[in-house]
């Protein structure tokens, strides 16, 4: 298969092979006018087989979203058909409207203009609790 090269956008590369279309959704990427690759278990050597989402248009990515997804994706800057950029993310230490509270009790569910905050409490077994209730997130 054969995807072009785009002249300008990102592209979200390494991404662990099934989470591409989990971080599509999260960024609202179906709500772009312009042409979005997703590209599932493509062959890498380092990682055996992995996801790409390639943007033929700059737009602002919410780089904690990917890092919540999965902290391993890098972020390339496309300009005038080369690689300008290219940022390495990580796991974010807290994450806000990413995911939402699912503790019934919690302030979230009653208060719906609260935004959903989880920090990250686990760096090792990535754990984010909400900052409310502290219930463990999914």
């Amino acid at each position: 298969m054969q995807i072009d090269k785009i002249e300008n956008g990102i592209v979200l590369d390494h991404i662990k092979a099934g989470q591409g279309m989990e971080l599509y959704r999260i960024l609202g990427l179906d709500a772009l006018d312009c042409q979005v690759a997703l590209i599932k278990n493509a062959e890498s050597g380092k990682m055996g087989k992995k996801d790409i989402i390639k943007v033929d248009r700059m737009i602002d990515v919410n780089l904690d979203a990917i890092g919540y997804v999965d902290p391993n994706i890098t972020v390339n800057i496309i300009k005038n058909g080369r690689r300008e950029k290219v940022e390495h993310i990580g796991l974010p230490d807290e994450i806000v409207d990413i995911i939402k509270c699912k503790n019934p009790r919690c302030i979230t569910t009653t208060e719906q203009e609260l935004p959903h905050v989880f920090r990250l409490t686990d760096q090792e077994n990535r754990v984010y609790r909400c900052i409310y209730c502290e219930s463990k997130a999914k």
